[in-house]
């Protein structure tokens, strides 16, 4: 999986792949009002062509399109890309919540949703895929039994052969791994990596961590080095 290549262009470039045109032209020219420089897709299928056709710094991704799902195209998605991907949905259950950070989403927002609140979890989640990275900190972390982490290249690497992590799972492990035998608590987490407070009602962290284990055991790493601190928080060993 690779990171989108995106020259350095004035404005960020946003895909919203929705059906609704009505909603699709809302969102469009409150994005373009701010400065993003958004596409529109109306259909699955061919918002995952244009996904893969250009690169984005974001996308917006609803979960019932026709021709191809949301979770169908996040799925095809983050088999090419760790684009960011936020996640809408009239469907707000949990298991759709669920579903779709397993597919790889970075984040997902109920409909009907506050336009003012999406802006704000657009602009948190750029910031913290492209904000460069600090002179201080190290662009590798070596973890052991052969993962290492190379920051500016936002990968991991297992014995030599890179791991297709999302772009919130490489943070997320990037973080752990920087902080490797300290337990981090879930509000420490979730204002660190999400910017937002931790609420017990609010699984994506859990969704991030599960997913980010199973990468790693289907990689051939111990993921028992993940260890869950049931009322305290996560560490890496």
């Amino acid at each position: 999986m690779n990171a989108a290549v995106i020259p350095a262009i004035e404005s960020p470039r946003i895909l919203v792949i929705e059906d609704d045109p009505t909603l699709s032209a809302l969102v469009r020219e409150q994005l373009d009002h701010h400065g993003f420089c958004t596409t529109q897709a109306f259909d699955g299928l061919s918002g995952l062509q244009e996904a893969l056709k250009e690169p984005y710094h974001l996308i917006l991704l609803d979960v019932l399109l026709p021709k191809m799902d949301g979770f169908e195209v996040l799925s095809k998605l983050r088999q090419h890309t760790d684009t960011p991907v936020v996640m809408l949905s009239a469907r707000g259950a949990e298991e759709d919540r669920i579903c779709g950070f397993r597919s790889g989403a970075d984040d997902y927002l109920p409909k009907p949703f506050n336009v003012t609140e999406l802006l704000l979890r657009i602009n948190a989640i750029m910031r913290r895929s492209h904000e460069a990275q600090p002179q201080k900190r190290s662009n590798k972390l070596t973890v052991g039994d052969g993962l290492a982490l190379f920051a500016r290249e936002q990968v991991a690497m297992l014995q030599s052969e890179p791991m297709p992590l999302t772009a919130m799972e490489f943070r997320l492990l990037w973080l752990l791994a920087e902080q490797q035998g300290e337990t981090l608590s879930k509000p420490y987490l979730y204002q660190t990596l999400m910017d937002r407070p931790y609420s017990r009602y609010d699984r994506s962290l859990d969704m991030h961590i599960s997913k980010l284990r199973r990468k790693l055991q289907d990689a051939g790493f111990d993921s028992a080095r993940l260890v869950t601190r049931h009322g305290k928080g996560y560490s890496l060993t």
